[in-house]
């Protein structure tokens, strides 16, 4: 009877080498196609977005949530609750699952979370990796350097304002430019074409660039170099990183301003981690 030979160590090893191998060689190509599985999903989740903003501008005569126009009950996690019916998976991003740990914990692919007041007199902690654009709430009165006029209040209110004045200027914007809701790193934000990039990847954590440069908790690397957008005709895409500030945020916005290609900005002008992405 012939005796079974079984491996030698040195076979072994070489055995486990080989498969490391092959799973260092596979483990880019598998990331990219979670990536891309995460993007598709992320899109599909805006369009049932869309579907639920159609349905509560329909509900309210074409009108957005108030947003701070009222108090914390009319922002948009309690506003259209009734429509997403607590299917907390909705307010996230698949890329941006996990929470962060507090305040100093801004992160690209983290949620943040704020407890908020409820209709019903009692409070909700939302956990969310989205956004509302907050100039389309529904606002009756500036909201500290953010004039009212400004707002676009309503998917009827197309008209483009002079930004010195206010004063409606009659050109109408299309509606697939204007920014209803996308992947962000907080649950509202009013970003301004005059926003200056944050310096680093996550650098909206940094100083005041929450505050005062709020195109950056939308303009995140969260889809390998683009971010996901519901627009005002319920239509969703992706969106370059330096298209965001090409996009009709708010009525005096200017689409060629100085962070876009028509308004003479090049390459060399972007902090360092956003010079290779495509220019617009």
């Amino acid at each position: 009877m012939t005796k079974r030979r079984g491996f030698t160590l040195i076979e072994l090893l070489v055995v486990i080498a080989i498969i490391a191998l092959l799973m260092a060689i596979m483990m880019p190509a598998l990331q990219r196609v979670k990536g891309q599985a995460q993007k598709v999903t992320c899109q599909a989740r805006l369009k049932q977005w869309g579907m639920m903003f159609k349905l509560y501008t329909d509900d309210n005569d074409g009108y957005f949530n108030e947003g701070w126009g009222g108090n914390e009950t009319t922002l948009w996690p309690n506003a259209l609750r009734s429509y997403y019916k607590d299917n907390w998976d909705m307010l996230l991003c698949p890329t941006a699952t996990r929470e962060m740990a507090g305040s100093a914990d801004w992160g690209t692919f983290k949620a943040a979370n704020r407890t908020m007041s409820t209709p019903n007199g009692g409070s909700q902690r939302y956990v969310f990796s989205y956004s509302i654009n907050s100039w389309t709430n529904y606002m009756h009165a500036a909201r500290g350097d953010r004039p009212e006029e400004w707002f676009w209040k309503s998917v009827t209110n197309t008209a483009a304002v002079n930004p010195a004045t206010g004063a409606t200027i009659g050109k109408q914007v299309s509606r697939n430019n204007i920014p209803v809701f996308a992947d962000a790193t907080w649950h509202d934000a009013w970003p301004r074409d005059t926003d200056t990039p944050s310096p680093t990847m996550d650098g909206f954590g940094i100083g005041n660039q929450g505050v005062t440069g709020e195109m950056n908790h939308f303009a995140i690397d969260r889809h390998n170099g683009f971010v996901n957008f519901l627009f005002m005709d319920w239509s969703t895409r992706d969106v370059g990183l330096k298209e965001t500030w090409t996009l009709k945020w708010h009525r005096a916005s200017n689409t060629s301003g100085a962070w876009t290609r028509a308004g003479g900005a090049r390459p060399e002008d972007w902090p360092v981690w956003l010079r290779h992405y495509k220019d617009y």
